[in-house]
């Protein structure tokens, strides 16, 4: 008598955290070897033992996976943008300070200070941090909003967000430190409009 099997797991395999973690390893190394543009999930899943097809499934596209495994932020660039545009275009600079901060602060602001490690540790990936935060993040979000000098705008907010967690996280300057996240929201947020949106120059 045969009786019902549980249904198959598709898109991993047994051990799937320590799959992931050699798959994280194995595209730190592809991409600081061939540069964003370079690497392809192919040959990241061919290096970590892996069918292409599992790199899809746990993390979705090459940006989010580069996102994780080089510049370690537990987000999904494409969805971040999606919600810092969702809202009144004039409210965007507060919204980018919430969600930066709320991430980095849920952490105890590990995954930014885990960030600077891969910058000191190797050349190239200070070209790649600043390349993805320029071009899949701000310079999105500055061509949805159709404003003027789009570039210089997008590497303000971007130079506004990295000194934002330095001095929170890093080198934590009291009582900006500390401080509450509606406090930073409210004091770093204007500024960040002005950036994407008013006069700046």
């Amino acid at each position: 008598m045969t009786t019902a099997s549980e249904p198959k797991r598709r898109g991993r395999r047994a051990g799937g955290a320590d799959t992931k973690a050699v798959l994280l390893d194995a595209a730190r190394e592809v991409f600081i070897e061939r540069g964003y543009e370079g690497a392809t999930v192919r040959a990241i899943a061919a290096k970590a033992g892996v069918d292409a097809a599992m790199v899809n499934h746990w993390y979705g596209s090459k940006e989010n996976l580069f996102a994780q495994a080089v510049l370690k932020l537990p987000f999904d660039p494409t969805e971040l943008v999606k919600r810092l545009l969702d809202g009144p275009p004039e409210e965007t600079g507060e919204r980018i300070v919430r969600n930066f901060i709320g991430v980095w602060d849920a952490s105890g602001g590990g995954p930014f200070v885990a960030l600077l490690r891969s910058v000191t540790s190797h050349d190239g990936v200070a070209t790649m941090m600043r390349e993805f935060f320029l071009n899949n993040v701000f310079r999105r979000i500055t061509e949805k909003l159709v404003v003027d000098q789009a570039e210089l705008r997008a590497a303000l907010c971007a130079s506004q967000v990295v000194g934002m967690g330095l001095t929170r996280y890093v080198v934590r300057f009291e009582p900006f430190a500390s401080a509450d996240v509606e406090v930073v929201v409210g004091a770093v947020g204007p500024n960040l409009q002005r950036y994407l949106t008013g006069k700046i120059g």
